[in-house]
This record gives structure tokens, C-alpha cells and sequence, in this order.
């Protein structure tokens, strides 16, 4: 079989005359060869596989520059450069819907006809920090007000005032007068002030080590609870008996996971299983996870720092949340099982239960 046309490679292939030009100028598919006279593209026929492996990745959305590089790619790391770049997409596509929920919420929350609830609600809670059994300082911060709940786990030689000073960065949220309306412009706020705070005390010492902090926190707003996540802190909500984890810890062992790299059980004893890929702290991706939770009457929420959720079961975690009344009792339990298991690390829960407010 001879050399095609571009009008017939074209055709073959699912490229456009003008995709095979712009490839050609790129270098990411030239011609096997150009009539000298006329100017014309020839394309010889086994030059269609990596056609059209461009114009599925095309379809995916990838871009022309990794594409090149997919394209000079043995079949197998060509297969994990997709499997990589699908698992990026896939996450950024998480935090948008996020978002996109988050909004909804927001703005449902902001119509007297949607309101989701008619009780007026309030929580009970409950805030405990221990340095562990092994670790000679605490750079953990835990924290619950009225309307605040945080949880921070420090890193680096200042970890502990870059912890405190995010949390404390947010504190500005324990007041009464956020308008319905701007309660994303005021988070978005107080984000923007634990990055600089964070950043603040961790230039203030000059160190090889680099310092910084995860950041959790929860905002009550009357009926709802607002969501702020950066790091592998977690948040866990028992609701109806059913324990549920609304974070995603960000860590490069979970991006692995996600991409199929690593399952589960191998992340959970992975050495590099703590390596964040988003903190605050200079140089570290501060992008949160924002989004908003309906509260129902019962439910209780547990946000803690990685001392508990790496060392203790999720299993006894519910039991001890389900079967302890108090929050200031169901922290002190929980710490107990995370230093019962060795205490490697500082630990710090959080226990918020919602109830009905009397009247």
C-alpha cells in the first residue's frame, strides 16, 4: 500500500486536515513525506496507530506537549503516563465538584423556600491534644468553640507555632455576624490569613527543614457545617450507626492509590504513607477542600489528626464514637487506643455532636 493523502490519512485516522497540519508544525506527527512541487503531506499507513492514539488522547483532553512525550513512550510507560495524567483529572475533577456543591448548598441554604431544616440546632463538643508516647514535643493544635472546630498537625522544627497560628488564624470565625451570603468570600479569607501566618513563622527561623502544617476545620453555621481540609487530618461523620470519612487525605501514598498504583492495605503500611502533597507552608500546594455538610439532629463528627487514623482500626473508631456519651469522654478514649497502639505519633481529636438547641 502506497502513501495516503492527508485527505485520506485524515479520514483514516479521525484527525482533521488542520489537526495533521498542527501536528506536523509541532513535530508531534510530520508527513513521511512532503511533495516537493506541490507542497503536499503524504502519510504511509503505519503512521495511523500513533495517529490515532493522538486523537484519543486528544478526546481525553491531554495536552499537545504530554502527548509528545506519550507518543516516544514504550507501550507500557505509555500506559502509566495515562493511567497518571486520567488519576490528575479525575482529582481536579473532585475539588471542582466539590466546589460546584459546596455552591449549591450555599445558595439553597440562601432560599427561604429550600431551607433544610426547621429545628434550630447547636453543637456540643469537645477538643483534646496528647504529644503520644514517643515524640518529645506536641506539634499538634486541637480546637472547638461554638462554631469552630479545628484540627492542625504541625511539621518541620516550627510545626507547633505553624499549627497554632493557622488555627488561630481562623478563630476570627467564632462570631455570630457572617452573612449567609458571604460565607465562601469569609473562608476563602480566612484561608488566605493561615497561608501568610503559616508562612510568617516558618521564615522566621531559617532551617534545611522545611515547616509547615495540615488544616482541618469545620464552621457551624446554624443547620449546616462548612468544610475546610488541606493535609491527612480527617474528618469522620457517624450518622444512624454508619461511620463515614468526608475527607481525602492528601498524601502522595493516596494519590497512588487513586491512580491504581498502590491498594489500600499496601498504603496502609507504606513508608512514605505521611508525605503530604498539600499543606501550608511555604513552597506546599495550600489549595483547600471546601464544601458544606447538611447537619441532622444525632450525628456526631470526629476530626482528627493522622496520630489516630493511622494507629487505630476504623472499626474501633466507631465503636468508640457510638458507644461513649459525652464528647470530652469519646476524646479521651480515643486517645487512649491511639496510645494503647504505641502512641508513635502526637494525637488530637475533636468530637462535635449535633442536637436540638431548647427553646
Amino acid at each position: 500500500m502506497g502513501l495516503l493523502t492527508i485527505g485520506a490519512f485524515a479520514k483514516a485516522s479521525r484527525l482533521s486536515p488542520k489537526a495533521l497540519r498542527l501536528y506536523d508544525e509541532l513535530g508531534l506527527l510530520p508527513p513521511a513525506r512532503v511533495d516537493p512541487v506541490t507542497g503536499y503531506r503524504l502519510y504511509a499507513p503505519e503512521q495511523l496507530e500513533q495517529a490515532r492514539l493522538v486523537a484519543w488522547l486528544r478526546r481525553l483532553g491531554m495536552p499537545l506537549a504530554r502527548i509528545q512525550h506519550v507518543c516516544t513512550l514504550e507501550a507500557g510507560p505509555a500506559a502509566q503516563e495515562v493511567r497518571t495524567y486520567w488519576a490528575r483529572v479525575e482529582a481536579e475533577t473532585v475539588a471542582r465538584r466539590d466546589l460546584a456543591s459546596f455552591l449549591v448548598g450555599h445558595l439553597s441554604w440562601k432560599d427561604p423556600t429550600m431551607s433544610p431544616t426547621v429545628k434550630p440546632l447547636g453543637i456540643r463538643y469537645a477538643a483534646l491534644s496528647d504529644k503520644g508516647l514517643v515524640r518529645e514535643s506536641n506539634q499538634d493544635t486541637a480546637y472547638a468553640g461554638s462554631r469552630l472546630l479545628a484540627v492542625a498537625d504541625g511539621y518541620g522544627p516550627q510545626g507547633a507555632p505553624a499549627g497554632a497560628a493557622a488555627v488561630d488564624a481562623l478563630k476570627c470565625l467564632e462570631t455570630d455576624g457572617i452573612p449567609a451570603g458571604d460565607l465562601l468570600n469569609v473562608l476563602e479569607d480566612a484561608i488566605d490569613r493561615a497561608k501568610q501566618a503559616v508562612c510568617g513563622i516558618a521564615g522566621a527561623v531559617p532551617s534545611p527543614e522545611e515547616a509547615g502544617t495540615t488544616l482541618t476545620a469545620m464552621l457551624w453555621t446554624g443547620s449546616q457545617l462548612a468544610l475546610v481540609h488541606i493535609g491527612d487530618s480527617r474528618v469522620y461523620l457517624l450518622r444512624d450507626g454508619e461511620l463515614f470519612q468526608i475527607t481525602q487525605d492528601h498524601t502522595m501514598v493516596q494519590a497512588m492509590v487513586d491512580e491504581g498504583r498502590l491498594s489500600p492495605e499496601e498504603a496502609a503500611s507504606h513508608p512514605q504513607r505521611s508525605l503530604l502533597v498539600r499543606a501550608l507552608g511555604r513552597g506546599a500546594d495550600g489549595t483547600p477542600d471546601v464544601r458544606l455538610h447538611d447537619a441532622r439532629q444525632g450525628d456526631r463528627y470526629l476530626l482528627c489528626s493522622d496520630g489516630l487514623s493511622t494507629v487505630v482500626p476504623t472499626e474501633e473508631i466507631r465503636r468508640v464514637l457510638t458507644d461513649t456519651g459525652e464528647p470530652e469522654q469519646a476524646t479521651r478514649e480515643l486517645i487512649a487506643l491511639a496510645n494503647g497502639s504505641g502512641g508513635p505519633d502526637n494525637t488530637s481529636c475533636v468530637v462535635a455532636d449535633v442536637m436540638e438547641l431548647q427553646q
